[in-house]
């Protein structure tokens, strides 16, 4: 399968890419391509574009890596919505993920399970009580124990 992708060239510190059409299986490091069909230096934001060239490649069935795809609907080689190319965090995902009309939907189905422990007063009973032990044999040594004192040392002349 072929595909349109950057070729990194240049320095240390000084990237530029070689946009090529290669086969995909094939390293990007090797330098074997099948064809050159243009140039992007992310520095001087310098671009050189061979369009006939890239929409024959995307004519015989050449796939665009994301970041090209993304770089071809921007100098309106071709038409669609750009890709995310960065992954987002977890995190973020489910913060911005759930609307404002589901968190209040969600708060509403903890209330909805908490009386269903409740109904079983012979389970939840023991396992509360085990906590409370354990905490109040973690508080009892907090307060017993006096902060240190350091002595004060004179200063000679």
């Amino acid at each position: 399968m072929l595909v349109i992708r950057l070729f990194r060239v240049g320095k240390i510190n000084q990237p530029a890419f070689k946009i090529i059409v290669t086969d995909k299986r094939r390293s990007s490091t090797g330098g074997r391509f099948v064809e050159e069909v243009g140039f992007y230096n992310p520095l001087k934001k310098e671009k050189v574009l061979k369009q006939e060239r890239i929409k024959y490649w995307l004519s015989v069935g050449a796939k665009p890596s994301p970041t090209i795809f993304n770089l071809l609907i921007s100098e309106k080689i071709i038409e669609g919505k750009k890709i995310d190319v960065h992954k987002k965090p977890k995190e973020k995902k489910e913060a911005a993920s759930a609307p404002a009309g589901a968190t209040a939907s969600q708060e509403e189905k903890p209330k909805e399970e908490k009386p269903a422990p409740e109904k079983k007063p012979a389970e939840a009973k023991p396992k509360e009580e085990k906590p409370e032990k354990k905490e109040e044999v973690k508080e009892a040594p907090k307060t017993e124990i006096p902060p240190k004192e350091t002595p004060i040392v004179e200063e000679k002349k």
